[in-house]
């Protein structure tokens, strides 16, 4: 059995977690907090991030999008039409692209901000750089996922799925950091009824269980955070 080295609310871990069910995969699960940097991690990940995935073979990979590409090389011609990284080459750059979008340009400008100062800070000491939110930072988190969520209606009003016609990485990249700002309750559904219904499509999914099981102690979820029909 493989092992995944992850932060419940890592938006990152999340999409694996997502990818790693969609693919029938039930991995073990090791809870990293990364701000404490653990001897035994650290040698797992010299850079001390999650999610890394270790296999039975002691192999450690790295990182969401290396963890991607190396899950479609060695169980993606398994899946057959259920292949998460499409065969055609323009097909897998759009799905490329989408996921630099979401694991690289979304984090940087909603749930980095978010995770960190909402929930992340809660359990940090004050050497470890926890204490009261910036206010700041959560208000253009607010404001930027606005766009991030504009963006997504726009390519769902021309295809079926974010990169097209099929579920791919992209949809579940997206959906995983979505649900971490949906947990908090900042994502303004209503701004965006086609970006809602799609996410109401991937919330339904089983292999996103196990995400809307997911607690902040001492945090209760957004109400309609495990409503599949919100």
């Amino acid at each position: 059995m493989a092992t995944l080295h992850h932060s419940p609310f890592c938006p990152n871990s999340r999409f694996i977690r997502l990818v790693l069910a969609e693919m029938g995969m039930e991995p073990s699960l090791v809870e990293e907090r990364a701000w404490e940097r653990r001897d035994a991690f650290l040698l797992i990940n010299p850079a001390g991030t999650t999610p890394v995935l270790v296999e039975q073979t002691g192999l450690a990979v790295p990182g969401a999008g290396i963890i991607a590409e190396y899950l479609d090389e060695t169980r993606g011609l398994g899946l057959s039409g259920r292949r998460l990284l499409p065969e055609a080459t323009p097909d897998r750059v759009e799905v490329r692209r989408l996921l630099d979008w979401f694991l690289v340009k979304f984090h940087a400008e909603v749930t980095g901000y978010l995770v960190l100062e909402k929930i992340s800070k809660r359990f940090m000491t004050s050497a470890d750089g926890g204490g009261p939110p910036d206010m700041n930072a959560i208000r253009a988190a607010r404001i930027n996922v606005r766009y991030h969520l504009q963006y997504i209606g726009y390519l769902m009003e021309r295809r079926r799925w974010i990169a097209g016609d099929h579920l791919t990485y992209a949809d579940l990249a997206a959906a995983a950091h979505l649900s971490c700002v949906d947990y908090l309750g900042d994502v303004p559904w209503d701004e965006s009824e086609i970006a809602r219904d799609w996410y109401a499509r991937l919330k339904s999914r089983p292999s996103f269980r196990a995400l809307l099981a997911d607690r902040v102690p001492g945090m209760a979820p957004a109400d309609h955070y495990a409503d599949l029909d919100f």
